[in-house]
């Protein structure tokens, strides 16, 4: 179970590092548009759920100690 969460843990950053690079190139005359902050929430809630699992991996590697 630990290497998954680790292959999750992964993707998720994966994922929102290409959702910054999204709202970095689709910003126009301003930062402050809807899109761009649409995809820096959903960078935001990837880099989360990345630090959900690591904290879970962790604690299942201490556990098995």
């Amino acid at each position: 179970m630990g290497k998954s969460l680790l292959i999750k843990a992964f993707i998720y950053t994966l994922m929102g590092t290409t959702f910054i690079y999204i709202a970095i190139q689709s910003k126009g005359d301003t930062l402050w548009n809807p899109v761009t902050l649409i995809f820096a929430a959903v960078a935001a809630m990837d880099f989360w759920v990345v630090f959900k699992l690591l904290t879970q991996y962790f604690k299942s590697k201490n556990k098995k100690e």
